[in-house]
């Protein structure tokens, strides 16, 4: 499915680059000069996201790659992202940073397992959330982000069974929101499961004018102490119209890069892990990124994501169906 080009040492391309290069004037040169863009996560480092074209949570960054008119993304996020973006813009030359860059929930869904899943609860709608390989995706019939899981879930008919994978935070989550119970896949994020609920405690009585912000893939204990609960880019979006000042962030540190830009005289601390004296929790995937593999990438045109056409077919569809009920609900 990836391009394994002899270029490609330990996953991306591992070539001696000269310490006086500028990164950022040689990345925008690549870019202009192969009509790239760089679309970034916002969990990557700061760095990343400032120098990328366009900066999201795993919904806008599939709704961007299906309507760009570069002739190459870059994307700087995990593989299935990657993926996806290919499955959306076949026509397009879809790169990647480092092909190691992958996904603990994804990888908790293999797809053989998970189509043995479905065959036992026959009769079943099928929604899988993004965190999957394409081939789960294949599977499907719905794809589902953070931002839109919970209208998604509510449009499908109430006396229709669902099964939903692989997140079972969030699908536990999904239920509480919905009234809707559905078959839940037993697969969790390693980042939000990792979140310190007696720590968050310290901390909150430490800052009692904080708010506690988290991601609906955190443990239920953690959501239930929560102000506010919400995607990536819900999180960002309440912080920015907030009149509080102070807010504990539960999700993958990266998102405080853009809440910072974004509200310069606020504060925002990280929700610090369990295992862990750093007060930060990061997705050390996501984190495998760097300038140094987008400049690489970028020249070389590798590692490339590529999907054969009879898979990216049948993943294609319940991508669509997402991004179609998404706009008619104005997300």
């Amino acid at each position: 499915m990836y391009n394994n080009s002899e270029w490609i040492k330990d996953g991306y391309v591992n070539e001696r680059i000269d310490k006086n290069l500028n990164l950022v004037e040689e990345i925008n040169r690549l870019k202009k000069e192969k009509n790239a863009i760089i679309m970034a996560h916002y969990y990557q480092v700061n760095q990343i996201q400032d120098i990328a074209d366009f900066v999201g949570d795993s919904l806008a960054l599939a709704q961007q790659s299906a309507k760009t008119d570069a002739d190459i993304i870059l994307l700087a996020g995990v593989l299935f992202m990657g993926e996806t973006a290919k499955i959306l813009s076949p026509d397009k030359k879809v790169l990647v940073p480092d092909l190691n860059a992958g996904c603990s929930l994804a990888d908790s869904c293999p797809a053989p397992e998970f189509a043995e899943f479905i065959a036992k609860n026959p009769g079943h709608t099928v929604v899988t959330y993004v965190n999957t390989t394409a081939a789960v995706k294949a599977l499907s019939d719905i794809v589902v982000t953070s931002t839109n899981a919970v209208h998604i879930i509510n449009s499908i008919p109430e006396d229709q069974p669902i099964i939903f994978g692989p997140d079972r935070n969030l699908g536990n989550y999904l239920q509480s929101i919905s009234g809707r119970k559905m078959v839940l896949w037993d697969g969790a994020c390693h980042v939000h499961e990792k979140f310190s609920v007696q720590k968050i405690v310290d901390l909150k009585k430490e800052h009692q004018d904080a708010l506690l912000l988290a991601h609906p893939e955190c443990k239920k204990p953690l959501l239930v102490m929560a102000d506010f609960i919400g995607s990536t880019a819900a999180l960002l979006n309440y912080s920015k119209s907030s009149d509080k000042s102070k807010f504990i962030v539960a999700t993958e540190s990266g998102i405080i890069h853009q809440m910072q830009k974004a509200s310069p005289d606020k504060i925002f601390i990280p929700a610090p892990p369990m295992d862990s004296t750093c007060g930060c929790n990061d997705c050390e995937f996501m984190k495998l990124n760097t300038l140094e593999k987008i400049y690489l990438a970028l020249k070389n045109e590798l590692p490339e994501i590529n999907i054969e056409d009879e898979l990216r077919v049948k993943a294609i569809k319940p991508i669509h169906k997402m991004l179609e009920i998404s706009e008619k609900l104005n997300l």
